[in-house]
C-alpha cells in the first residue's frame, strides 16, 4: 500500500486496552480516508442500533483520521468524526493540526477512542505506541493555561528524552467540552477549531482532554516518488501564485466582501444580510487587532491566518484572524460592528472551546428572543440586546458551563428552540437558522450571489456545514460528493486545484489509477452511507425529509436591505432541485437511497438500515 499504512490504533478507554486495527486497500479504495473512513467504521460498528446509541454515551466513538494525502498535499489537516451530538448523523469535521503527520509518522492512518474513562486523561502515542497518561491536573483549563501547561509536560518526552527541540502535537477540548455542550470543539493552537458535529462534547464525555502524537519514523512510501515529486512543485507553485491576495487579507476579508458585495453576511440572526458598516472591515481589523499577517500550518503555502491581540485592563485576548466565519458570527450576527469587540468574543470562544458559528448562531437566535420578550433580563441575567458585547461574553461563559439559561443554548439551536418554545407555548423554530441541528455557515442563499444553489443547505447530509453543501451537477465540484472527496482526501478546502489534477495527486501517491468518475462516485458512496445514518437518527432526534429536507424558515423571508433587497428563493423551486439532486444520486424523491444504488456503489449491506427508515418514514407505503 502507497500513501497510508492500513493501521488503526484502537483505543478502550473503559478496560484501558489498546489494539492495532487492519483496513484492507479495499475498503480505503472505496471510502478513500478521513470523512469516508470514519462514515465506513461507524456503520460497520454502530449502524445496526444508530438509532439506540446516544452520542454522547460510552458506546459512540470518537475517529480522528488521516487521509492518503496527509503529509503529500499541500497543508495539513485531520478529520474528526463520530456520530454527532447535533445532528445524530455522521459528520466529518475537519481541523488543522500537524496531529495527522504525527500520526502518520508513528504508523498509523488514525485513532478510535471507544468507552469512557474512569477519570480525566490524554492520549499520548508515538512509534512504541500509545500511552493513556493522568490527566486531572488538566481538567478544567482553557486553552491558554491548557497549551502552556501541555507544553511543559511534553518538553519532558522530547526535549529530554530524545533531545530534540520540536514538540509533539495535540489537540484538545476546553471547559465547553468537559461540560458535553453540543456547540463545543475540538482545538489545536489555540485558534483552530473542528467545530461542525460538536465532538468537543464527544471527547469530553469519553473524560479525554487531549489526544498527543510525535511520529519519529518515516510517511508512507509513495506509488510514483517522481510522478509525485513533479507534480508537488507545480501544486506550490500554482497556489504560492493564484493565492496572494487571499494570504495578505485571509478570510478576514469577507466581513466586508460577504456583507457589502454579496449581501449574504449574517446580520442580527439573519434578518439582514447586508451591511455598510465601514467600521467592520478586515482593513479595521488588521489596522487595530493584528500583531502577524502571516501564520502558515505545516506545509501550507497559502497562509491564510493571522493574530490578533487586543487588551481589556490588563487582560489581553488572542485569537486568529478572526477568520471570516468567525467574525460574522461572533460580529454582525449579534450586531456587534466593533472590531475590538468581535476579537474579544472569538479569542473567548477559542479559550472556552467553542464553536463561534455554533454558539454564534445560538446567541444570536437567544437574542432575538430577548429582544420580541420571549427571554428576559431575569431569564439571562444581563440586557441581551444587540451589540451588548459585554452581556454577550456572560452568557458565552454561561454556555461554557450551562449555567442559568446556558444550559438551555448549551443543547445548540435546534434543541434550545424546542426546549423555549415548549417554555413559551409557541414555536419559536421560525427564528432557528439551522438545518437538522447543525447551525447554517456565515453564507446565505438568498441573493444568490454567495452560495447560488438554494439546496446547498437543505440538501446537505451534514445540515448546516457551509464546507459540505449539495449542488448540481453531482460530478462537479459544486456538488457535496466533491467535499466528501476532500475531507477524505484530506485536503484543505483553500488548497485546491483543479479536479483533474488533483486526481493525479492521488494516484502518484498511492498507485490506484483513479478517473475523475472513480472519485465522484466515492463521493457519492460516502454521501449515501452518511444519509442513511442521518435518516437513521436518534435517540432524542429523528429527521422526517418531508419536513426537515428544507432551508431554514428565515431564508424564505425576502431580504430587507442592500442591493438585493426583497430577494429570497420560492419554495417549490427548492424542492424541485432537491428532487433532480437526489435522482442524480439515485435516492428517491425523498432522499432516500434505492436498491439498485445500494448495488451500483457495493453497499448492498446497507438495505436493511434503508428498510427500517422507509418503516418508519413511510408506514403506509
Amino acid at each position: 500500500m502507497f500513501g497510508f499504512w492500513g493501521k488503526l490504533l484502537d483505543i478502550d478507554l473503559s478496560r484501558g486496552v489498546t489494539r492495532v486495527v487492519d483496513v484492507p486497500e479495499e475498503v480505503f479504495k472505496k471510502f478513500i480516508g478521513g470523512r469516508g473512513l470514519a462514515t465506513w467504521v461507524l456503520w460497520r460498528e454502530l449502524g445496526s442500533r444508530w438509532e439506540l446509541i446516544d452520542p454522547l454515551s460510552p458506546e459512540n466513538l470518537l475517529l480522528i483520521l488521516t487521509g492518503p494525502l496527509t503529509g503529500y498535499y499541500p497543508g495539513i489537516k485531520i478529520v474528526v468524526s463520530g456520530k454527532s451530538p447535533q445532528s445524530n448523523g455522521v459528520v466529518g469535521s475537519t481541523l488543522s493540526s500537524e496531529l495527522g503527520v504525527e500520526l502518520k509518522s508513528a504508523g498509523y492512518d488514525g485513532l478510535i477512542l471507544r468507552g469512557v474513562s474512569r477519570s480525566p486523561v490524554y492520549i499520548y502515542v508515538d512509534d512504541a505506541g500509545v500511552q493513556i497518561r493522568d490527566a486531572t491536573p488538566l481538567w478544567g483549563l482553557g486553552g491558554l493555561k491548557l497549551v502552556k501547561e501541555l507544553n511543559r509536560l511534553l518538553y519532558e518526552d522530547v526535549r529530554v528524552e530524545r533531545g530534540l527541540d520540536t514538540l509533539p502535537s495535540y489537540i484538545y477540548i476546553g471547559p465547553a467540552g468537559e461540560n458535553l455542550v453540543r456547540t463545543s470543539v475540538v482545538m489545536s493552537k489555540l485558534a483552530h477549531a473542528a467545530g461542525y458535529g460538536g465532538y468537543g462534547a464527544v471527547m469530553g464525555s469519553k473524560k479525554v482532554k487531549a489526544i498527543v502524537a510525535k511520529g519519529y519514523g518515516p510517511l508512507p512510501k509513495v506509488s510514483d516518488e517522481s510522478g509525485f515529486i513533479k507534480l508537488r512543485k507545480e501544486v506550490l507553485s500554482e497556489l504560492s501564485n493564484r493565492m496572494r491576495v487571499f494570504r495578505y487579507w485571509g478570510t478576514t476579508e469577507g466581513l466586508w466582501y460577504t456583507g457589502y458585495v454579496t449581501s449574504s453576511e449574517p446580520v442580527r440572526n439573519w434578518t439582514e444580510e447586508w451591511h455598510d458598516v465601514r467600521t467592520f472591515t478586515h482593513e479595521e481589523v488588521e489596522r487595530r487587532c493584528w500583531i502577524r499577517n502571516l501564520w502558515s500550518d505545516w506545509g501550507c503555502p497559502t497562509s491564510c491566518m493571522k493574530v490578533s491581540r487586543v487588551f481589556d485592563g490588563a487582560r489581553s485576548y488572542v485569537t486568529d484572524g478572526p477568520d471570516y466565519e468567525m467574525g460574522a458570527y461572533l460580529g454582525s450576527n449579534l450586531g456587534v460592528f466593533d472590531a475590538v469587540s468581535m476579537v474579544k468574543l472569538s479569542a473567548l470562544a477559542d479559550e472556552l472551546g467553542l464553536c463561534g458559528i455554533q454558539t454564534g448562531n445560538v446567541l444570536g437566535f437567544a437574542i432575538e428572543l430577548f429582544e420580541r420578550g420571549y427571554l428576559t433580563e431575569a431569564d439571562v441575567g444581563c440586557d441581551l440586546r444587540w451589540g451588548n458585547a459585554d452581556c454577550i461574553m456572560k452568557v458565552l461563559h454561561d454556555i461554557a458551563y450551562r449555567q442559568g439559561i446556558g444550559a438551555v443554548l448549551a443543547e445548540g439551536t435546534y434543541r434550545a428552540a424546542l426546549k423555549l418554545g415548549e417554555r413559551a407555548g409557541t414555536d419559536l423554530l421560525k427564528y432557528a437558522v439551522q438545518v437538522k441541528g447543525v447551525a447554517v455557515g456565515a453564507h446565505g442563499i438568498r441573493s444568490g450571489l454567495d452560495y447560488p444553489q438554494k439546496i446547498a443547505y437543505a440538501g446537505s447530509v451534514q445540515g448546516g456545514d457551509h464546507t459540505s453543501t449539495a449542488g448540481r451537477p453531482l460530478k462537479s465540484t459544486e456538488s457535496e460528493a466533491f467535499a466528501a472527496f476532500l475531507d477524505s482526501a484530506v485536503i484543505c478546502l483553500f488548497n485546491t486545484v483543479d479536479t483533474k489534477k488533483l486526481v493525479d495527486y492521488l494516484n502518484v501517491v498511492t498507485g490506484w489509477g483513479f478517473s475523475e468518475e472513480d472519485v465522484y462516485m466515492g463521493g457519492a458512496r460516502i454521501l449515501t452511507v452518511q444519509r442513511v445514518l442521518l435518516l437513521l437518527g436518534g435517540p432524542d432526534v429523528f429527521w422526517d425529509p418531508r419536513e426537515h429536507d428544507e432551508n431554514p424558515e428565515r431564508f424564505y423571508e425576502p431580504l430587507t436591505s442592500g442591493p438585493k433587497k426583497g430577494e429570497a428563493p420560492k419554495r417549490e423551486e427548492v424542492r424541485k432541485d432537491l428532487i433532480s439532486y437526489y435522482e442524480e444520486l439515485g435516492w428517491d424523491e425523498l432522499g432516500i437511497p434505492r436498491e439498485e444504488t445500494l448495488s451500483r456503489l457495493g453497499i448492498e449491506e446497507l438495505a436493511r438500515e434503508v428498510e427500517r427508515i422507509k418503516r418508519r418514514v413511510t408506514p403506509n407505503a
